[in-house]
């Protein structure tokens, strides 16, 4: 069947069959065909899409179906789950509370276990800190005395010394506190160390470099707690050694000598830097007030040093430094700083030279003390810090300490540590027991080495150019310990070190010393080795050396009084018992030992001989006071040794080989000799000469400065040699030459070397070369030669065979210049004779020689004679004379050239000397051979002075050497060993005596009432009362003011201090002196004396009658006696006062032979003669007697005559003095009777003396 789609299809197919087509046929036909068309599409696309619209339907219904069955599952599986998260949450809940419960249960175990570790860590702390905490509440008490005496120890003890530092606090503040009302409680016995350090930090300082003594300690713990900027008094350079390593770079050392150190010191203050102001002097610049004091503005913010505003930072901290031993400083500036005495101790010294020898003995045992040292107090800072920290977690633990594990696990590490290191510490203390058991055995070396150095330390005292600084004596110390001669055994090679040692120091230090100081060096040496071997009896040493004994009239006429006095002063001691006896019973023996020709060397009489070696030296400083320095140098020859008394300077090419490129060598310089030949020998020999331009030669003076700045530039870079000659001409440039040489010093070529020369001030007053020159240099002394031989020589080394031959009157001009050479030994070593020799001391030199010859040589060619009397006048009153200031030492220069030039000069027939005879016309080297042949034995005749001079000059060394030793000796031993008295309580026995003796002034008004013709006597007679009771009552003011002192009344003065010095070294103090008279005496003698001078002046002012006898060295101003003689006699017989002069008749008789004054002038007694002695039987001066120095007078008739009935026939016109110091003592001149020519007692420094 043929369906209607297919019927259609042919018409479909038709291509004419389209509507657009049909339109134009007809427009109802194309509608029909336009639907026909669309019906066959709708058609095929129905039978297409039908089918599939009832399978999309079935699938929805599929879906649906599925959809319904998914929401039912859903459903379910949502009920089961909210079941099942009802399950999980209980069971959560209950593996919660079991985790609970079970942490519960471990902190429960964990603490049980942490509280028992906790008990058991602390229980051996329970002790200690219980006893602390009841030490703490008992010290609330006691806090406000300790830290009163803590804050005064800070504040004040820093510039004293160790003992001195025991003595305020013990001594004083603790008493003191003791007695307040109500009382200041304080701990007993309280350390205040103990409050301010600890053993950590203390050991930390010593690590750092700070010695091990207790004084640096203190030292340190001020320094580090101080308000105030501390100020170091540091001459050994200790303590700045340690501040250098406490804060290494980030110290900052600045010296006030360097340019632009303000601009430094400025930025460290903003910076907040530690600034070291190093080696600064008694002052500092003014500009720096205002940062010593702290005056900041703005709320403490900003400093203003000068017109400056600077901001001041909180951290900056400042440090002065001084070298200087003894510094006076302004009490501005103590108050502005804290002073600190670093000088280094002689305990701490000796621990650190003991750590030197056993370095260089024991090198093993050194380093293994050094290492053990520090580990210890590495232990010490390690527990320390570890107990710190754990107080800290304790104090911080909170209410619950049980719940910090952190602490308990820190204190039982602490516990474990500091238990294995209290094993090893007592470990280090059985090994630290054994190496000083070891060291022990060196520590005589060490203490003998600290013993020399503080001698060498205290020589600054006799002459201000003897310093010496540790880090140069180091350096000989150690070289000493090289040089010891080796041993097998312990005990002998220790002898060899101190041997060693002590030599090395003697020879190194005395090289550098005068040579009338190097006995008193060995002397010092000798008496403190022996100190320091408990050998030295106080009372004896005493005795010898301040030998102040009351003259007793001696039973003997080869024994003086004063020598009696010193006999029986040592026979009251024990080890001198019945000495005086002794002497008694054996005269002769004891006579023939004392006049020997050299006592010292022999032996005692009887068991004398027997006594130790200082009792021997204390008989014979009774015996023979001029053999003293000899006895004394035989002493320390017995003691120490023969080669200390023999040993000679060292060579110039010797101390050459010790110096360095940075260490000078100083020549200290006397008048008339010059080391710059012998240097220039030298360095001729090494190769270094001016002609070469590698040796510079600079004489300091003005505008020279410069060139040696220069010069010591070049020489330092290029290693040559320069000497600056006589630097102590230019006192203002030394401080820059101080910094030149340690520019110079920094880093030298090592060949160059510097040379200085200077001559030392005539008083140490007047001492200008800086400590930092003198103590670190190789010092050499240079002295001119001694005795008449070697003077003689060296004058003629002067010139040359040349020199001799250049004058066409030969014979003349050699036998002149011979006198001449002469001449100058006399003059220059008459010196050393003192008063006796020249009233003064003057600087004759070879200068001086040089010139007179070639004026000799200049007048002889110019004149056809030898003009003798014009060549006598320019030597003695140009030439030597301008040198000479003293009228008398003026007429003995004339009389010596009026002796040695003469016509019989010339032929060879002057006696020069009693046995030196002018010599022949000779050659340069026939005039020394004439001398080492001709020239008699040394004796004071060859100066024309009598042998007694020498024993005078020999006891005036005597007696400096011993007076020198006594000024040195320590006096900060408190009470003697032996039973001896301290310081302090001989000085209340002395004052107590004086004052008790002290009389009362006299009355002028009752003693004007009682004159009844007010005479030229009656003045003097007033006059000298009126002195008295000056001097008198001086004397009560200060012994008074010292004694209130001394009980703590009045504050102790410096002029306080003077005077109990003075008491204690019985020295007249100089407050009395003033007003005194001139006298040699010591202190209790010359208050007998002073007491026998009012005696006089009593008796005379009792009636005002004239004493039969004047006793005129009883005046104060002798003179005003004498010339009232005179003006007695011109009232008398109406003269002129200007005409008369005094006549002097020496009398027969003495004192007691008269019994009523002369009618007119006056008696005189009381004088002696020096230099020769008066003859009652030949009525006139004759030559000495051996051993009578000063033979009293007898009675002296003065009276006024008219100068023209003056006798001046056969007399010596001798000056008059009151005392051996002669020169400005002049009283008189007296002319006395002489058989023999007055110029024999000129040259032989004849005079009277009032006073001896």
């Amino acid at each position: 069947m043929i369906t209607n789609s297919q019927a259609v299809q042919p018409y479909i197919k038709n291509p004419e069959f389209n509507p657009e087509f049909i339109m134009s046929k007809s427009a109802a036909a194309a509608g029909l065909c336009a639907w026909v068309i669309n019906i066959v599409k709708f058609y095929e696309v129905y039978v297409v899409v039908e089918p599939k619209r009832r399978a999309l339907n079935a699938a929805n219904a599929e879906l649906q179906a599925a959809r319904d069955k998914l929401a039912f599952l859903t459903d379910q599986i949502s009920e089961l789950e909210a079941k099942l998260e009802e399950l999980l949450k209980a069971f959560q809940e209950a593996v919660n509370e079991k985790m609970k419960c079970q942490a519960e249960a471990d902190a429960t175990n964990a603490t049980i276990d942490l509280a028992n570790r906790l008990v058991n860590g602390l229980a051996s702390e329970k002790i200690r800190w219980s006893a602390t905490v009841v030490d703490l509440k008992e010290s609330g008490v006691m806090l406000p005395g300790d830290v009163l005496l803590v804050t005064a120890f800070i504040s004040y003890v820093g510039c004293f010394m160790r003992r001195y530092r025991m003595l305020l606090i013990n001594e004083d503040w603790i008493p003191t506190l003791a007695k307040t009302n109500p009382k200041i409680e304080m701990t007993e016995g309280l350390d205040p160390l103990s409050m301010l350090t600890d053993d950590a930090q203390v050991a930390a300082w010593n690590n750092e470099g700070l010695p091990t003594d207790t004084m640096s300690t203190e030292n340190a713990t001020i320094l580090t707690n101080s308000a105030r900027w501390p100020l170091m008094i540091d001459p050994q350079l200790q303590g700045i050694k340690w501040i250098k390593q406490k804060y290494g770079d980030h110290l900052v050392v600045i010296r006030l000598t360097q340019r632009s150190y303000m601009d430094r010191i400025e930025r460290s203050v903003s910076n907040g830097d530690i600034v070291m102001l190093e080696n600064i002097g008694e002052t500092v610049d003014a500009v720096l007030e205002p940062l010593l004091g702290r005056v900041l503005i703005r709320k403490g913010k900003v400093l203003k040093i000068g017109d400056r505003e600077i901001d001041y930072h909180p951290n900056f901290r400042f440090l002065l430094q001084t070298k200087l031993a003894n510094p006076h400083y302004q009490p501005e500036m103590q108050a502005q700083c804290t002073l600190i005495n670093f000088t280094v101790t002689k305990d701490g010294l000796e621990e650190q030279l003991l750590g030197e020898v056993v370095k260089a003995e024991r090198p093993d045992l050194e380093s293994l003390r050094s290492g053990l040292t520090k580990q210890q107090n590495d232990f010490k800072i390690t527990l320390k810090t570890l107990e710190d920290d754990l107080l800290k977690r304790l104090s911080s633990a909170g209410p619950d300490i049980l719940s910090d594990s952190a602490l308990v696990i820190n204190l039982e590490t602490t516990k474990k540590t500091a238990a294995d290191i209290e094993i090893k510490v007592e470990e280090g203390k059985i090994t630290a027991v054994k190496i000083d058991e070891a060291r022990e055995r060196y520590r005589r070396a060490a203490a003998r080495a600290s013993l020399l150095y503080f001698i060498l330390n205290d020589l600054y005292k006799i002459n201000p150019m003897y310093q010496f600084s540790l880090k140069a004596y180091s350096v000989v110390f150690k070289d000493a310990l090289a040089k010891a001669d080796p041993a097998d055994e312990l005990e002998a090679r220790v002898m060899n070190l101190l041997d060693s040692i002590t030599f090395a120091v003697f020879v190194y230090t005395s090289r550098g010393l005068f040579e009338r100081d190097k006995l008193v060096f060995l002397f010092l040496i000798t008496l403190q080795v022996l100190q320091s071997e408990g050998k030295v009896d106080p009372r004896e040493l005493d005795f010898l050396l301040k030998f102040a004994v009351a003259p007793e009239n001696s039973p003997y006429n080869w024994l003086t009084n004063i020598s009696w006095g010193g006999i029986i002063a040592l026979s009251k001691m024990d080890a001198f018992e019945n000495l005086d006896k002794d002497i008694e019973g054996a005269a002769k023996r004891w006579q023939k030992y004392t006049e020997g020709e050299a006592p010292e060397r022999d032996k005692l009489p009887g068991e004398w001989k027997n006594k130790s070696s200082l009792q021997r030296l204390c008989i014979m400083r009774a015996l023979r006071a001029d053999r003293m320095s000899y006895a004394s140098s035989a002493f320390c020859e017995e003691n120490l040794g023969t080669k200390y008394v023999e040993a000679r300077t060292p060579a110039l090419d010797k101390s050459y080989q010790e110096s360095n490129s940075t260490t000078a060598m100083f020549f200290i310089l006397s008048p008339g000799v010059d080391p710059l030949k012998d240097l220039e020998k030298l360095g001729r020999g090494i190769g270094f000469a001016p002609d070469k331009k590698n040796f510079h030669i600079v004489s300091l003076g003005q505008g020279q400065e410069v060139v040696a700045e220069e010069a010591m530039n070049i020489a330092s870079a290029n290693g040559h040699w320069v000497i600056l000659q006589n630097i102590h001409l230019v006192a203002k440039w030394l401080a820059a030459l101080e910094k030149k040489m340690e520019e110079c010093f920094e880093n030298p070529k090592p060949e160059y070397r510097l040379y200085l020369s200077a001559e030392p001030a005539g008083d140490p007053a007047y001492h200008i070369i800086p400590q930092g020159i003198l103590e670190s240099a190789i010092k050499i002394t240079n002295e001119p030669p001694i005795g008449m031989w070697a003077n003689l020589h060296k004058s003629l080394d002067c010139f040359s065979q040349e020199t001799l031959e250049m004058c066409s009157k030969e014979a003349e001009f050699k036998s002149i210049l011979f006198a001449l050479c002469y001449f100058h030994a006399v003059v220059a070593e008459r010196r050393k004779f003192g008063p006796q020799g020249w009233n003064r001391v003057y600087p004759f030199n070879f200068g001086d020689l040089t010139i007179c010859v070639y004026v000799l040589y200049n007048y002889l060619e110019a004149n056809p004679r030898v003009p003798w009397e014009d060549l006598r006048y320019l030597f003695g009153e140009i030439m030597y004379g301008g040198h000479i200031t003293d009228d008398w030492d003026r007429r003995l220069c004339r009389t010596f050239l009026l002796e040695y030039m003469q016509a019989e000069l010339v032929d060879g027939e002057l006696v020069l000397a009693p046995g030196f005879i002018s010599p022949p016309n000779s050659d340069y080297v026939g005039y020394h051979a004439y001398i080492d042949d001709f020239l008699p034995d040394e004796t004071p005749y060859l100066y024309g002075l009598h042998p007694n001079a020498e024993i005078g000059y020999l006891t005036t060394v005597s007696e400096r050497l011993f007076r020198v030793v006594f000024e040195m000796q320590p006096r900060d031993t408190g009470a003697q060993a032996g039973g001896g008295a301290s310081k302090d309580e001989q000085v209340r026995a002395m004052l107590d005596d004086i004052l008790d003796r002290v009389p009362e002034p006299f009355n002028l008004q009752e003693l004007m009432g009682k004159i009844e013709e007010l005479t030229p006597f009656t003045i003097v007679a007033i006059q000298e009362c009126e002195r008295m009771n000056r001097l008198m009552g001086e004397i009560r003011r200060s012994l008074k003011e010292t004694e209130l002192g001394l009980k703590g009344e009045l504050t102790i003065s410096s002029d306080m201090e003077n005077l109990m010095e003075s008491l204690f070294m019985d020295h007249v103090p100089d407050a009395w002196s003033k007003l005194a008279y001139p006298s040699l005496l010591g202190l209790a003698a010359w208050f007998s004396d002073l007491c026998l001078r009012l005696t006089e002046l009593e008796n005379w002012t009792g009636d005002f009658n004239l004493p039969p006898a004047v006793w005129l060295a009883g005046f104060f101003n002798p003179q005003s006696f004498l010339t009232a003689i005179m003006q007695q006699t011109a009232r008398k017989n109406e003269w002129p006062l200007d005409k008369m002069c005094l006549n002097c008749d020496v009398t027969k008789k003495s004192r007691q032979d008269f019994n009523a004054p002369p009618r007119e002038g006056a008696n005189i007694h009381g004088l002696y003669m020096e230099g020769a002695r008066w003859d009652t039987m030949t009525g006139g001066i004759v030559e000495s007697r051996m051993m009578e120095l000063f033979p009293m007078m007898p009675v002296i008739f003065v009276r006024a005559v008219t100068q023209d009935k003056q006798d001046t026939r056969n007399v010596y016109e001798c000056p008059v003095y009151k005392i051996r110091m002669r020169g400005p003592t002049f009283v008189w001149t007296f002319n006395l009777k002489t058989k023999d020519k007055p110029t024999r007692w000129t040259l032989a420094g004849v005079a009277l003396l009032l006073g001896v």
